[in-house]
């Protein structure tokens, strides 16, 4: 995807946030973060907006933590998540290539690093403030899927800091149904995780687990926001994921 195709799935995800949780209120629990209510995750990413925008704009080419939300709820809540957003969307559309600063995983460039991971950070909340309101939710594109579960899957868990391990070698397999070529074959030690696109040479038998279906709802199950669409093999290495996968 092109920067321009994040950026204007960012300005969408934000613009459909927002609506959802004007819809839900902001004492409303958000299921899928159970310690939240939507006041709080209207906060956290209207800071990590903010956070973002500050290293593009302003070159930073050192890591800082993101600044505390303000003390805002109801509508001058909204009012700041949405001028975050609407600053973010703006800042990212007018970078130029030679804009450099700090950034955390591989990309061809520090400002598409920033467009793919606003875009992605800002859906996954999406869901969450869809959640808190109720009905269905809003659809994932199965492009942007495919690349948001690559992004999770060899980006964040090829990091050091993934606690997705053990000490029994296993091998799961992460495929869409509905993309081509979208498999992902992950190796799971007690090392941080290994994945490469597509089943590695091993052959379909070898997984010991294979989690299946539409991109979009392997995407949001990944992210820890639905069930996963179904589990074939070894249920154990399923929940091994569940319950050691999330993003600090």
């Amino acid at each position: 995807m092109e920067i321009a195709e994040y950026v204007e799935t960012l300005r969408r995800e934000g613009e459909l946030l927002a609506k959802a949780a004007e819809e839900a209120g902001p004492g409303a629990p958000v299921p899928t973060c159970p310690e939240w209510r939507v006041r709080d995750l209207v906060r956290h990413t209207g800071a990590v907006h903010r956070w973002a925008t500050a290293f593009v704009e302003q070159g930073l080419t050192t890591p800082r933590e993101p600044d505390e939300a303000p003390d805002l709820d109801g509508a001058e809540l909204l009012e700041w998540f949405t001028e975050g957003h609407r600053a973010l969307t703006a800042t990212l559309a007018a970078a130029g290539p030679e804009v450099e600063c700090w950034h955390f995983l591989r990309a061809p460039s520090p400002v598409a690093f920033w467009a793919r991971r606003q875009a992605h950070e800002t859906t996954v909340h999406r869901l969450d403030a869809e959640a808190a309101r109720g009905g269905e939710p809003a659809e994932v594109d199965v492009e942007f899927a495919v690349d948001g579960i690559d992004e999770l899957l060899r980006g964040f868990h090829g990091r050091r800091s993934s606690r997705v391990r053990s000490p029994e070698p296993r091998l799961l397999r992460v495929r869409a149904t509905d993309a081509a070529d979208a498999i992902w074959t992950v190796r799971i030690s007690e090392e941080p995780p290994v994945t490469v696109r597509g089943a590695d040479g091993t052959g379909d038998a070898a997984a010991d687990c294979e989690l299946a279906g539409p991109a979009a709802r392997l995407y949001a199950a990944l992210w820890n926001r639905a069930p996963f669409p179904s589990v074939h093999g070894d249920a154990r290495t399923a929940a091994l994921w569940r319950d050691n996968s999330g993003i600090r």
